[in-house]
């Protein structure tokens, strides 16, 4: 299985660029398996097969690697991957019923796809922004403080195809030109310069504390 001549061949200029910013071509698989991604939407045989022929690496090798990540689609994924944490803080603070709320909603379960192909949701162990729970993620970007309301509201903005902003960041774009960015490739999303935000009150009450403390240590060294 081989991609069509025109796309196989700008792959592999592209794969080579990709290769080039590695001292061993085969660290170059992870961000090659985003950009075969971004060509089908998932990780098909026929990338596989490429991934592992650039590298000269065994399909078997480039397997292996797929299958651990679940970034790597193994089938057709939708324009939106929707992703609900629901791992402790997140699932206590409503992020389950979140889930079981746009399960319902969509008609889907966890890493299916709605029948018009666009949106993916999935069950997430964590997404590593605790102190805005309970969070979601569309295409790996942020939405914080998350009611299972506004999560519905979300998902039928998406499905609507109106335009949707997460909490930090630019303006959504889809799941394909997500994984092109995640190859990396550049980001041509006119306000992506304006992405990113300050970390959030929980996040930085350690270091709050820290100061304090080093504060009073320093008032009362001055007695």
């Amino acid at each position: 299985m081989t991609f069509a001549p025109e796309v196989d061949q700008r792959l592999r200029t592209e794969a080579a660029e990709v290769i080039a910013r590695y001292p061993q071509a085969r660290s170059a698989l992870l961000p090659l398996l985003h950009l075969v991604q971004s060509e089908e939407g998932y990780v098909s045989p026929t990338g596989i097969e490429f991934c592992a022929d650039v590298l000269d690496l065994t399909t078997a090798e480039v397997s292996g690697v797929a299958t651990f990540y679940t970034q790597y689609k193994r089938h057709r994924n939708g324009k939106y991957t929707v992703g609900v944490c629901t791992n402790t803080l997140c699932a206590i603070m409503g992020g389950d019923q979140i889930y079981d709320e746009l399960s319902e909603h969509l008609g889907v379960g966890h890493d299916e796809t709605t029948e018009d192909g666009a949106i993916t949701l999935e069950r997430v162990e964590c997404n590593a922004a605790c102190d805005f729970a309970p969070v979601m993620t569309v295409n790996w970007e942020f939405f914080d403080n998350m009611t299972p309301t506004t999560a519905v509201r979300l998902v039928d903005d998406l499905l609507a195809g109106r335009e949707v902003t997460p909490s930090r960041g630019p303006a959504l774009c889809r799941f394909k030109q997500t994984e092109r960015i995640l190859a990396g490739f550049e980001d041509e999303r006119p306000d992506v310069v304006h992405a990113g935000g300050p970390a959030g009150p929980a996040t930085l009450e350690g270091l709050r504390l820290v100061r304090r403390e080093n504060e009073a240590s320093s008032a009362e060294g001055q007695e």
